[in-house]
């Protein structure tokens, strides 16, 4: 029995479970790029700055108004099927203002299931909706760091449909 097959079989299984877990785990490059766009249907970027981003409220990665101009550090994770968005900065000299939400307490939007390695796992302390804009934050500050994320759920007002994908209430984070 000629058992070239099943080894050559076996390698390449091993090989492909190897690339699984490395490959979220590399760097921003092209291979890891295609695979987060067709695979995660996502795409991430960095800005060095706020005012570095895009400004068109429709742009893939424009940041919501309320972020100030001089925040540094800008890392912004999109769903590329839908308005789900996860968003870290930096606080610069301007502080964040208060939160907007209108009369009463909005109910949270969940966190969207997207994969980001500067993501925290826990994000259950300190959490505040922030309604300008046209989708609800949920928003934590921790020190100067900040952490942003919504679901699509749209702000009061703001005319939009609700969200276009599902979500779920923890991130992965392995990638």
């Amino acid at each position: 029995m000629n058992r070239r097959p099943f080894v050559v079989a076996a390698a390449t299984v091993g090989v492909l479970a190897t690339a699984a877990f490395a490959l979220p785990n590399l760097p921003p490059n092209p291979v890891t790029d295609t695979i987060d766009s067709k695979v995660y249907k996502e795409k991430g970027k960095r800005f060095a700055s706020a005012a570095d981003a895009p400004t068109r409220e429709k742009a893939p990665f424009a940041l919501p108004s309320w972020i100030p101009k001089d925040a540094t550090d800008v890392r912004i994770r999109v769903r590329t099927t839908g308005e789900a968005r996860l968003i870290r900065f930096t606080l610069g000299a301007t502080p964040l203002a208060d939160p907007q939400c209108g009369a009463g307490t909005p109910k949270p939007v969940s966190t969207p299931a997207l994969h980001a390695k500067w993501w925290p796992g826990s994000m259950r302390e300190g959490v505040r909706a922030e309604c300008r804009g046209a989708h609800r934050y949920q928003v934590v500050v921790r020190g100067k760091r900040v952490y942003a994320w919504t679901d699509g759920t749209p702000s009061p007002g703001s005319g939009s449909v609700g969200p276009r994908e599902g979500a779920v209430s923890t991130p992965r984070t392995q990638g």
